[in-house]
């Protein structure tokens, strides 16, 4: 077990660790040796939240194995199942064609897991089917093979419904959003369409996104596929890595701690997610937490300038 840095914050039920380790684009960039050690690493520092995802559907149509090595791994780490905190996810791309019962019997048996303990429902393109939705969730709850549930950038209005929906059904509501943010991306998940959820429990929020991509990490632009570009104002993004490079450095932490720490100063917020292919990565982002309770309210003060999304609406409607 890992020791505490940072008290648990509570997630659709569950009290999860502060750090959070995505799989798009991670497990099937390591050396298997090293994935095992980077989970076993996880674990000791608060960041044995892992997402585990199957990319196999609409823009996300890759067949990665990212899901079988993390899996692999994990069985290979000697890590007690109860040690950690597994999210899988469910795709709405080809929903209902593709049903959730067997994407996610499909995900598990592909990770070599019996259940996740929570999931996320994906982001879509067309308005899905709302109840339906909700019913086929619960289903999977059910069943046992998941333990709850949240989005995944949604537009407000269609979490709103998701929660009317379940509470006249009297079904399992999502309890948290998986939304985009971090420094320079606050619009949404600090906006006034999701914030009275989060500021009275209804809602948990998971940070995702933090690094965009890496710029915010590196100063780079990625060559490989990242997250959508919401708003279309990544060139700000990039432009404004010079002023977090600098706060970062007045903080003593890399840029990427920087970020995370910022996110883990939002009262809203159950964990980051954020990806890491080194242990280097796991080992320097572990600083936010620190700096995060050590500085929180300077660190929002020094960021204050920073956000570039200010004109993109808050409720997920671009």
């Amino acid at each position: 077990m890992s020791a505490l840095t940072r008290p648990r914050r509570n997630l659709g039920g569950l009290a999860v660790p502060p750090l959070a380790l995505g799989s798009w684009n991670t497990w099937d960039r390591m050396d298997p040796a090293d994935a095992v050690t980077m989970i076993r690493r996880a674990v000791e520092l608060d960041a044995g939240f892992f997402d585990v995802a199957y990319y196999n559907m609409g823009p996300h149509a890759e067949n990665a194995r990212t899901d079988i090595l993390f899996g692999t791994a994990l069985r290979e780490s000697g890590v007690a199942r109860d040690d950690v905190v597994l999210c899988g996810k469910l795709w709405l791309w080809d929903w209902p064609n593709q049903g959730f019962r067997a994407q996610l019997a499909d995900s598990l048996e592909r990770a070599g897991l019996e259940r996740f303990d929570t999931l996320v429902v994906g982001d879509y393109l067309d308005e899905p089917d709302i109840p339906r939705v909700v019913a086929d969730v619960n289903e999977l709850i059910d069943e046992g093979l998941v333990g709850g549930w949240g989005i995944n950038n949604w537009r407000i209005g269609h979490t709103r419904a998701a929660l009317d929906s379940a509470a006249s059904m009297g079904l399992v509501g999502p309890t948290f959003a998986q939304l985009k943010y971090g420094i320079a991306r606050r619009s949404m998940a600090e906006g006034a369409s999701y914030a009275p959820l989060f500021a009275d429990g209804t809602l948990a929020l998971q940070a995702s996104d933090v690094f965009e991509g890496g710029i915010l990490a590196t100063g780079l632009a990625p060559q490989r596929k990242i997250g959508a570009d919401v708003g279309g104002i990544r060139d700000r993004i990039l432009a404004l890595y010079p002023r977090v490079a600098h706060v970062a450095a007045e903080f003593g932490v890399t840029p990427a701690a920087l970020g995370i720490a910022f996110c883990l100063t939002n009262p809203a917020i159950a964990n980051v997610l954020f990806g890491a292919s080194r242990l280097s990565q796991l080992e320097q982002n572990h600083a936010a937490l620190a700096l995060s309770a050590a500085h929180g309210a300077e660190l929002r003060t020094a960021l204050a300038g920073l956000q570039a999304d200010v004109d993109v609406r808050d409720d997920g409607a671009w």
